[in-house]
């Protein structure tokens, strides 16, 4: 599911002939304890650096992007003013660097990036920050001095993206896809089941798959689903505190005369997806918490952080053997859902996260289509509002702040999520669609929301 940064990242110096104008920290600070802002700053003296001094700017993870000739990437602005690029943990030292890294893996013919016209920051252009500067610090400036010919070419190659996107929609993704560019969550574009085919080792397990209908499929869904409404607000809690995905359990019970499916607790697996030493102990301790309260395990859930809350080729596989484990524990057919919450993808409605829910139907019979993926489909749900915050959600959540405190991969909560949306915002926003009926909720969360201000 997830995947972990290379522990040492690669710094990349080369930018092409555009490069050439980025400062060092030491010409930049010359520049300015010589002339003074009251003095004319030349265009190449208007560095990420000088935008993040100045409060134009802010450093945060994923809010730089690139799009270029119908492909997307993503980079974090770090303190210093270097980018990371978020697929692969490489350091460049200016725009133009990452933007002429990124356009030759598309276009090998490429020779510069025309890193600030084909840098957006929160979905602006960094050539347009540059120009606020000279605006509000040098309104006397030519403002010629800002590059108008890299904002034309990035118009031009902002056309080809769309036109590419288009007709991508009806082509069916290939290797090349994945060779050029391996798209983080939120750059990942789903595909059809249709068009998946049989299983290819080449196929990106990443790949996200739409779901179906059990309509489309000619099926009736097997069985009816209830969620506790405590349920979703843990799970949602859980999967906006880090841009890492994390993963937790689902208990409930399942009446066989009904053929109904109750969820009605979540299980936050405090660990690192990669830590496969711990995972054993919290997968028991969670396993005797369902015991002590009378529950059955009855499915899972995970994030997309940054993407599509949608099930990727690798998220169908386990959700088919968590499946068949369950069903396996009994002699009777017994649900597990899953589901796929996506927080932070810009994609989504308002602050509110993305909840999916889904199961999926075996492949065809082994001596049809043996080597067919499993078909996901999305699971209708009757969502049951609590009436109040219960203890052992409280207990959760603060026991999941105390696990990510000093987490590399915390979300910054003062951060913007949007210009006018701090990630607060955007947490206690998306909560609040989850809300008990007793507002006494409300002070109870403020409480952990000023634990979560304090961990910053």
């Amino acid at each position: 599911m997830g995947s972990e940064p290379p522990s040492s990242p690669q710094v990349v110096e080369d930018g092409g002939e555009e490069d050439e104008e980025e400062l060092s920290g030491g010409e930049e600070a010359d520049l300015r304890s010589s002339s003074g802002r009251g003095s004319l700053l030349t265009r190449r003296g208007i560095t990420l650096r000088v935008l993040l001094k100045d409060g134009l700017v802010e450093p945060g993870d994923g809010v730089l992007a690139i799009h270029y000739l119908g492909k997307n990437f993503v980079g974090d602005l770090l303190n210093d003013g270097k980018i990371r690029w978020v697929e692969t943990g490489q350091i460049f030292n200016s725009p133009s660097a990452w933007a002429t890294h990124c356009k030759r893996l598309v276009n090998p013919a490429k020779k510069s990036g025309c890193g600030w016209a084909s840098v957006r920051y929160r979905g602006q252009k960094l050539v347009q920050y540059k120009t606020t500067w000279l605006h509000k610090y040098q309104p006397s400036a030519d403002m010629s001095l800002v590059s108008e010919e890299d904002d034309d070419e990035d118009e031009e190659e902002g056309k080809t993206a769309v036109q590419a996107d288009e007709k991508n929609k009806n082509n069916k993704p290939g290797l090349h896809d994945v060779m050029v560019s391996r798209r983080t969550d939120r750059e990942r574009i789903p595909v059809r089941y249709c068009t998946l085919g049989t299983r290819d080792a080449a196929r990106d397990p990443h790949t996200l798959v739409e779901l179906s209908a059990f309509s489309a499929i000619n099926r009736f869904q097997p069985f009816n689903v209830a969620v506790s409404s405590n349920v979703l607000l843990l799970m949602d809690f859980h999967c906006h505190l880090t841009t890492s995905e994390v993963v937790g359990y689902l208990g409930g019970r399942w009446d066989t005369n009904t053929q109904l499916l109750t969820v009605l607790r979540a299980f936050p697996c405090r660990t690192r997806l990669a830590d496969r030493d711990s995972a054993s102990a919290v997968e028991e301790e969670i396993c005797q918490n369902l015991f002590m309260r009378g529950l059955s395990l009855v499915g899972w859930y995970h994030s997309h952080p940054r993407g599509p809350a949608l099930p990727s080729l690798q998220d169908i596989d386990s959700q088919m053997d968590h499946q068949l484990r369950l069903q396996g524990s009994n002699n009777g057919f017994q649900p597990c859902l899953g589901i796929i919450c996506g927080p932070y993808y810009h994609g989504n409605q308002g602050v509110a996260s993305t909840i999916t829910p889904f199961w999926v139907v075996p492949p065809p019979e082994v001596k049809q289509r043996p080597n067919d993926y499993g078909i996901p489909v999305a699971v209708e749900v009757t969502y049951v509002q609590d009436n109040f915050l219960t203890s052992d959600v409280l207990n959760e959540m603060m026991l999941l702040v105390d696990y990510y405190r000093a987490a590399p991969d915390l979300v910054q909560f003062s951060q913007y999520w949007c210009p006018d949306t701090t990630m607060m915002d955007k947490i206690k926003g998306s909560l609040s669609c989850h809300a008990p009926k007793d507002q006494a909720y409300s002070q109870i969360l403020e409480h952990v929301y000023s634990q979560l201000s304090n961990m910053q």
